[in-house]
């Protein structure tokens, strides 16, 4: 009993090593004690090989410690992409993590895999290194909900461990596929071949992180092309599991199988599926055609993995295949490399998404960086659409003022991109870095062989400025076309961002307008304005009063109240709204809804003495 009781101590006291103090202070000094001896008594048995795992909710009573959150304790064999990997599964369930416990322990275990010793993994070289990962999510107490969850961590697990157990394996098949590559010349011209040779290479040199690869003939079946996997080809994420075919490639329609035959050597593109291993979102494709001597394309290798942060930081000028196609795009442009224009052309390339640099044809990048070298820093959108050759996915750069960008605005264009395209779902990266405009890159996936027909681009685009527009650019609108640009220039500069939100809610650019006229014209003395006039159609019988006060206090409705009593009118309401032009002092802008009484003289025959009426009796 001396035994355990000390080995659970030392367990212990590593289980926390590496947890923030501050997070450790925060709970039960028995809880915390609970849970690290409840997760020893789980990994107390262990033959490695595969994850053990359970979700719970811990309960003092059965468990020994309890917990507000669900538990997931796991026991694997240490290895990269575990933590990273099991918090993108419980993210992708829609959890939120709440404590994270790792440490990896040197363990010691007898013959029937039971614990003896445990230390940190520099201490001893005995035993072998294991993972005790602990995460705390949101709480769950749906059976379903945790049989959902145990199930998807260990398929992500299972992932993890075929990807790195295969990692070597699947780095030879590329250097083999890379040692064959000259049987392409047949099939494509020398430059692509050199350019290609040369870009495997560089995956190989720690741009690439390989999940798994698999081998396919290109067959006809009946007629129609079919992607045959090669019997025992599959290896790490692409291990076979008793199919025979490429389904993916099935469910694409005729025009994009026919791809299959087209004499490229490399095809470079995004995955159907996203990835469960490092990273989230789509996997990155990259399949290597192979060719007879008759230069037909006769089937492929693909690899699937995740380009590495190195791949994405390196200049494009340097990368193979990339530098060959910002050069023919830089060199149709005919731009002097030192002028201006020509500066800003590469600059434009070289920040240029990189996952759409590697998957865009030279034609599309040269339409697209010279669209964006046109826009220049002029602060209007901009959209620019580019359709994946699979038919799979349609990929949506959008250009926009970087002070206009929103998370609301880009909800806005996700649906309306969405819905364009026939999508089925969409992801978005967004860089507001250093110029006027931020740029949002949108991929929107569509069903296979469901991607409805290419819409009208500019129609598109005008409904994106119109989901963009909002009350400041209506005001704006309203300023020039009343005034002329270079008075609505000094007049926006003023009121720009002048207007409460109550009030831009309340009224219209047109209302504004007029009040901005108001204010400008108050007389400096009294620093005193008033409007009294007909309410909407929707108001009937209805007068609405506004009084514009420079400086000072709001004026208390206890004392415009009588007032009003006194020239016989019954007071519905009182809108306050404190309008603050830049550089200026502010103006109280009051709006009172009026009711008059029955047989009052027109509007027009009493607004005048009205107005006299009130400034007296204020004064």
């Amino acid at each position: 009993m001396e035994t355990k009781t000390s080995l659970a101590e030392k367990f212990a006291q590593l289980y926390y090593a590496e947890v923030d103090p501050e997070e450790l202070a925060a709970r039960d000094p028995a809880d915390l004690q609970g849970a690290a001896a409840a997760h020893m008594a789980f990994g107390r048995r262990y033959g490695g090989g595969e994850a053990k795992l359970r979700a719970y909710n811990p309960v003092r009573g059965e468990h020994g410690w309890a917990s507000t959150h669900t538990v997931i304790e796991i026991v694997n064999d240490d290895m990269p992409f575990l933590v990273d990997s099991v918090t993108m599964e419980a993210n992708r369930q829609g959890l939120t993590l709440h404590l994270l416990v790792h440490p990896v322990l040197r363990v010691a275990r007898d013959a029937k895999g039971e614990l003896r010793d445990v230390s940190a993994p520099a201490e001893s070289s005995e035993g072998r290194l294991e993972s005790f990962m602990h995460v705390e999510v949101d709480r769950q107490t749906d059976r379903a909900k945790l049989a959902e969850l145990e199930a998807g961590i260990a398929k992500v697990l299972g992932d993890v461990r075929a990807a790195v157990e295969d990692w070597r394996a699947v780095q030879a098949r590329m250097v083999d596929v890379l040692s064959r590559v000259e049987s392409a010349r047949s099939g494509v011209p020398d430059t692509e071949l050199e350019e290609g040779r040369a870009f495997l290479a560089w995956l190989l040199n720690h741009h690439f992180t390989f999940l798994g690869c698999r081998d396919y003939t290109l067959e006809k079946n009946g007629g129609e092309d079919v992607l045959r996997i090669v019997p025992g080809s599959g290896l790490g994420i692409l291990r076979e599991h008793g199919e025979t075919v490429s389904t993916s490639f099935a469910t694409l329609p005729p025009e994009a199988r026919k791809r299959a035959r087209v004499k490229e050597l490399l095809v470079l593109t995004k995955a159907n599926a996203r990835s469960t291993v490092h990273r989230p979102g789509y996997l990155d494709y990259v399949g290597v055609k192979h060719f007879n001597a008759a230069g037909e394309v006769i089937g492929e290798t693909r690899f699937l993995g995740l380009y590495t942060h190195t791949a994405y930081a390196e200049n494009p000028m340097q990368v193979p295949l990339l530098r060959r196609k910002l050069t023919d795009v830089i060199a149709r442009a005919g731009l002097l490399p030192a002028g201006y224009s020509g500066k800003a052309l590469a600059s434009i390339l070289e920040s240029y998404p990189r996952d759409e640099l590697l998957q865009i044809s030279a034609e599309d990048l040269y339409r697209h960086a010279i669209a964006i070298l046109q826009l220049g820093e002029r602060q209007r959108l901009r959209l620019l659409v580019r359709q994946d050759a699979y038919s799979r996915f349609v990929s949506c750069l959008i250009y926009v003022p970087r002070e206009r960008y929103t998370t609301e605005l880009r909800q806005r264009f996700q649906r309306i991109l969405t819905e364009a395209f026939n999508g089925a779902s969409s992801e978005f990266d967004v860089d507001l870095s250093t110029s006027v405009l931020g740029r949002i890159l949108m991929r929107i996936r569509t069903k296979p062989g469901e991607m409805a027909a290419r819409p009208d681009l500019k129609e598109l685009e005008r409904r994106l400025v119109q989901a963009m527009r909002g009350w400041e650019d209506d005001l704006y609108a309203a300023l020039v076309e009343r005034h002329g640009e270079e008075r609505a220039n000094q007049l926006w500069r003023s009121y720009e961002h002048a207007f409460p939100a109550g009030y831009r809610e309340e009224f219209g650019a047109r209302e504004a307008l007029a009040d901005i006229a108001k204010i400008e014209s108050l007389d400096p003395q009294r620093d005193f304005g008033m409007n009294l006039r007909a309410a909407d159609a929707e108001e009937p019988g209805m007068l609405r009063f506004k009084i514009y006060r420079r400086g000072g206090e709001r004026m208390p409705l206890s004392d415009t109240l009588p007032i009003f009593e006194r020239l016989g009118l019954r007071v519905l309401f009182e809108h306050p709204h404190k309008v603050e032009p830049a550089g200026a002092v502010p103006v109280w802008v009051v709006d009172f809804g009026l009711v008059p009484p029955p047989g009052a003289l027109p509007l027009g025959e009493v607004r005048e003495n009205f107005h006299g009426a009130f400034f007296g009796m204020w004064s």
